[in-house]
């Protein structure tokens, strides 16, 4: 029996007890109407099984990163099994943050002074309890970048710093500036094309902990920033390595796909309206440079970055913001392993406008996409109150990059 037959059968049977379980409670009067849910429930699991539930296509730019992924993350290699009742990719991003727990975790705060005088909020886990990595100044760590609105407080960067602690590593949490309760010091927040900020934190931390092996991993427009700052350090970096998940490779196809009238309303409003929330927190410091009143009226994502983000960078035009702005312009300059994951069914970067061609010709990078997950979600399991998909590959790459990146040193 091969492996689609076990499942199908396997799947099949839960759902016909179920279903027998509910007749005898008196949900159904007839055994017409247990035939007809039985018949579905069977026609449901083949769909399942054959169209939903599939391997991730792997792709890389060379044979030593490929073979290193292929040897240290097995999950890479294994079916994706989205949780069966949400597999679509919007209902996958709208329940995630709902659905998933809240892992506890104790941070030590940071605010860590910038040149143009404003601060940024790190939030350190510092894992003094790691068995395997009791020597604080060797301990590896890893620096962490929520999303767009996101903060060290997001269930997401709570599983990844849980997995961390897990082996015993450290973590950094790196807030954009206004986002963590911190007070905006200047008329300055961020965005995903610059990355000064980025290479101040990571220059920090290297000097605070210079023994200590570090790696990144960045999530949504985290992911961008840091695949933009890859992008132009090259090999001037301490990273060792770097894992970029759910990024939107090109600002200009994210934004025309969340202008969509379904994906607006689910999603564009509501962000535009946190972006916004977050500018009106910071009104006092924000109006003496921008007219606060009319980013208030922007109805979407794209208006906020015309009336705010690019005018704050400088950019002449939003277009040319949202050129720079997206990572796949900057991939043929990464030099250092960079595993990235997206979901092909995800609204906030869709799947033609995913970079396979230009992994393909840079050995340092590698690319997994699965056919559902969404958004920030890769739910899976019957209940996914715990680890996703997407924490199972940040665990495994990251292990390999600390326990045996040797075998990349001659990416």
């Amino acid at each position: 029996m091969n492996t689609l037959e076990f499942n199908f059968n396997v799947l099949t049977r839960d759902l016909s007890l179920y279903w027998e379980n509910q007749v005898k409670v008196g949900l159904f009067g007839s055994g017409v109407g247990l035939s007809l849910v039985l018949g579905f429930s069977a026609a449901y699991a083949y769909y399942y099984l054959s169209s939903v539930a599939k391997k991730p296509q792997l792709v890389s730019g060379g044979k030593t990163f490929h073979q290193f992924l292929k040897e240290q993350c097995p999950v890479l290699s294994e079916t994706y099994y989205p949780t069966f009742w949400c597999w679509e990719g919007r209902i996958q991003t709208l329940i995630r943050p709902f659905i998933t727990a809240k892992p506890w975790v104790e941070y030590r705060n940071e605010l860590l002074g910038m040149a143009d005088g404003g601060q940024i909020s790190l939030d350190w886990f510092d894992n003094d309890d790691s068995v395997c990595y009791p020597d604080t100044t060797t301990r590896p760590t890893i620096l962490l970048l929520p999303g767009l609105t996101g903060t060290s407080m997001e269930s997401y960067i709570l599983h990844m710093v849980q997995q961390s602690q897990d082996l015993g590593y450290r973590c950094v949490v790196f807030n954009n500036r206004g986002v963590s309760n911190e007070r905006l010091l200047t008329p300055r927040t961020y965005c995903a094309a610059n990355t000064e900020d980025l290479e101040a934190v990571i220059d920090h931390i290297h000097s605070t902990i210079a023994g200590a092996p570090l790696m990144a991993a960045g999530v949504s427009m985290g992911g961008m920033m840091l695949t933009n700052y890859l992008g132009r350090k090259g090999r001037e970096t301490c990273l060792r390595a770097a894992a970029v998940f759910s990024a939107g490779w090109d600002v200009f196809e994210c934004t025309a796909s969340l202008e969509k009238t379904l994906n607006r309303f689910l999603f564009n409003s509501y962000l535009t309206s946190c972006l916004q929330a977050s500018v009106n927190r910071h009104r006092q410091i924000l109006e003496k440079l921008f007219d606060i009143d009319h980013i208030m009226k922007a109805k979407t994502i794209r208006e906020f970055d015309e009336r705010f983000t690019s005018i704050m960078f400088g950019y002449p035009t939003n277009d040319e913001y949202y050129r720079d702005a997206s990572p796949c312009h900057k991939l043929k300059s990464v030099q250092i392993p960079m595993l990235c994951l997206n979901a092909a069914d995800d609204v906030f970067s869709p799947s033609h406008a995913i970079p396979v061609e230009a992994v393909k010709q840079n050995p340092n990078l590698a690319l997994l996409v699965t056919s559902h997950g969404g958004h920030i979600g890769f739910l899976e399991g019957l209940w996914p109150r715990q680890s996703t998909y997407m924490d199972r590959v940040f665990r495994q790459f990251a292990k390999g990059v600390f326990e045996h990146g040797r075998k990349l040193e001659d990416l």
